[in-house]
């Protein structure tokens, strides 16, 4: 194909950033495994900066705008995400792009990856994707950028330079990324640790994690001595002291101040002019500071946590100490000479305990377990997928298409030919009967394709005898899905959900063991992984709650439950996944919207189910 002008060969630093006073568009990205930052959607990053303008040192619970996220919270204190039911930390960072830039357009670029699903570039890539294509470049080498892929507009698809495997790229719109103002650094991050998603062992981390233990004593302690307390030296008035920063993160002041007297301490710099000062602490002794004037205190060392800015330390005029019984932490400052109190050191100090999500229930015995009222048994197992026979991919496909005479001047939405010339599979496919020029419509819902392109999209499937439209999704036949063999138990606890007062609640469990895909999964052969199994949901225990539980029994014994895959969370392959079908997985709260109370959600999983082929014509009276 003529291309109608030069392709694009990115320069090696393709990325540049204008002055930093202006308008900039906020992107919060995480670290996966393999040292890449991927970018969190722009709703997930509006709520982070929502949390931010409120408290700059506290936890956003990311469940709480996208349900696929529920297991996973940020430490802003820390900058680090973590995963409530393995543990997992990965380091956050806080990065900006200029409002004309993709993400400040609300503009997505996405690959499509093995499932079939679209996967977001990373957020650099994205901008120079968009870049080239508001240029109207036909082509795009991200070599430069360490990619060996060549991006071709004119057929939108991605090419592997080396192995020359193609896929498909899409452009979509979507909610435009969070816009701030004022002086802002390029990227905003706390010291992490290495790409296994550990903490880091540097010594500033250590004295981050090493104030975290004695945080919530000093707390309590300091709200009930706040109007006095021992003093420490009888010949000087005891100071309650804070530390907030200064406004040069997102425009705003990120610890508010107590006080309007400050003394200012740089931290990090030999950029003062003020003498320095050791700062000993002691249990019933806290430092001392001149509350006239603004005298300027230098501590040398590095940087606050690479945050930016100055520090201040406001001086309260009630008389305040480190409570008796609360140890000084032996914290050394950042040159290594005496011990410093970690809010002196420029050090977060955590004073506040984010609420923990109830997952589970109380311990319960085997006796007070019961059926599920209706239900026959109580366990379901999954074993090796069950072939069905006699049914070749062209007498599926003829069952559900009528051929079309006259095919209309329009895109085949699987091969992205036109319907009026040959299937893109001519000559890769071939099957008796079925020319590569025909073209069929789906009995149900009507859309067109090539014969020989729905033989292809049934050959890459599970081959179960169902077909379900790449179009609108209507499924025809009985779709059956990848499920590894696992079990699934059901059963009633005498306990209530929220929102559910009068009912007593269901308690699903499900196990699926790891173990190596097999042909119908996306790397037969390879070993798949199997995290936070076994997982227990919930349902209540009333005539809806036990409707919703049959027809997931119906879509357990179908394999649509779970599948493997790549982790929509945490970025690993090869992993047993959700399957679209949404549970509640948290008992007594709802913290991580996967929890109660949630008036919705049993309309809502019905939908999913019926979406999945499961509705309530499968019910069994």
């Amino acid at each position: 194909m003529a291309r109608p002008g030069p392709g694009l060969l990115l320069p090696a630093n393709v990325l540049g950033y204008p002055p930093q006073n202006l308008a900039r568009v906020v992107v919060w990205e995480w670290m996966n495994e393999h040292g890449r930052w991927r970018p969190y959607s722009a709703a997930v990053c509006h709520h982070i900066e929502n949390i931010l303008k409120g408290d700059a040192r506290g936890t956003v619970v990311l469940g709480q705008v996208d349900g696929q996220l529920s297991p996973y919270i940020i430490d802003l204190q820390s900058m680090h995400q973590f995963r409530q039911d393995t543990g997992t930390m990965r380091p956050v960072q806080r990065n900006f792009y200029e409002p004309s830039s993709a993400p400040g357009k609300g503009v997505v670029w996405e690959w499509e990856n093995d499932n079939g699903s679209w996967t977001l570039y990373d957020m650099e890539i994205c901008v120079t994707i968009q870049n080239a294509y508001e240029k109207q470049h036909p082509w795009l080498d991200l070599t430069s950028l360490g990619f060996c892929y060549l991006i071709d507009f004119n057929s939108m698809s991605q090419t592997n330079k080396q192995s020359q495997r193609k896929r498909r790229l899409r452009r979509r719109m979507d909610l435009a990324y969070p816009l701030i103002m004022g002086s802002i650094p390029k990227s905003q991050s706390w010291p992490v640790g290495a790409s296994s998603g550990q903490p880091c062992s540097c010594q500033q981390c250590i004295l981050v994690n090493s104030t975290r233990a004695a945080s919530n004593a000093i707390l309590a302690s300091q709200r009930r001595k706040l109007h006095g307390g021992p003093a420490g030296n009888t010949g000087a008035t005891g100071t309650l002291t804070t530390v907030r920063q200064s406004n040069t993160f997102a425009g705003t002041s990120l610890w508010s101040p107590t006080s309007s007297v400050t003394n200012n301490v740089s931290i990090g710099g030999g950029q003062t002019k003020g003498e320095q000062v050791q700062m000993p602490l002691s249990p019933t002794n806290f430092p001392v500071m001149s509350s006239l004037g603004h005298n300027t205190l230098g501590v040398n060392g590095q940087n606050n946590l690479n945050r930016p800015g100055t520090q201040r330390i406001s001086v309260a005029t009630p008389r305040g100490a480190i409570p008796p019984g609360v140890p000084a932490l032996p914290v050394k400052n950042l040159t290594g000479s005496g011990p410093v109190h970690p809010a002196i050191a420029g050090l977060p100090v955590c004073l506040t305990r984010a609420p923990k999500p109830i997952l589970h229930p109380p311990h319960i015995s085997k006796s007070d377990m019961k059926p599920v009222p209706g239900v026959n048994g109580t366990r379901r197992k999954t074993k090796k997928k069950h072939l069905r026979k006699g049914k070749t991919p062209e007498d599926v496909v003829r069952r559900y298409t009528d051929k079309i005479k006259v095919a209309p001047d329009e895109d085949c939405t699987i091969c992205m030919e036109r319907l009026a010339t040959a299937s893109g599979y001519e000559g890769v496919l071939q099957h008796k009967g079925i020319k590569p020029e025909l073209v069929g419509k789906l009995g149900k819902c009507g859309h067109m394709y090539h014969l020989l392109c729905l033989v292809a999209m049934y050959n890459n499937g599970n081959k179960d005898g169902s077909l379900q439209c790449p179009t609108c999704k209507t499924i025809y036949g009985e779709k059956t899905g990848t499920q590894p063999p696992g079990k699934m138990e059901y059963h009633v606890i005498p306990h209530c959900l929220p929102g559910y007062p009068d009912s007593k609640t269901i308690r699903i469990v499900y196990d699926i063991p790891a173990g190596v895909q097999t042909n119908e999964h996306p790397n037969p052969g390879k070993k798949f992984s199997a995290r936070g199994f076994p997982r227990q949901c919930y349902l209540p225990d009333n005539e809806k709650g036990r409707k919703v539980l049959k027809l997931l029994i119906t879509a357990w014994d179908r394999r649509l439950i779970f599948t493997i895959g790549t982790s929509s969370t945490t970025g690993e392959s090869d992993t047993v996944v959700w399957n679209e079908i949404h549970h509640k997985t948290e008992f007594g709260s709802n913290l991580t919207g996967h929890g109660y109370p949630d008036p919705n959600y049993l309309d809502n999983v019905l939908t999913e189910l019926s979406a999945q082929g499961v509705g309530e014509d499968n019910l069994k009276d």
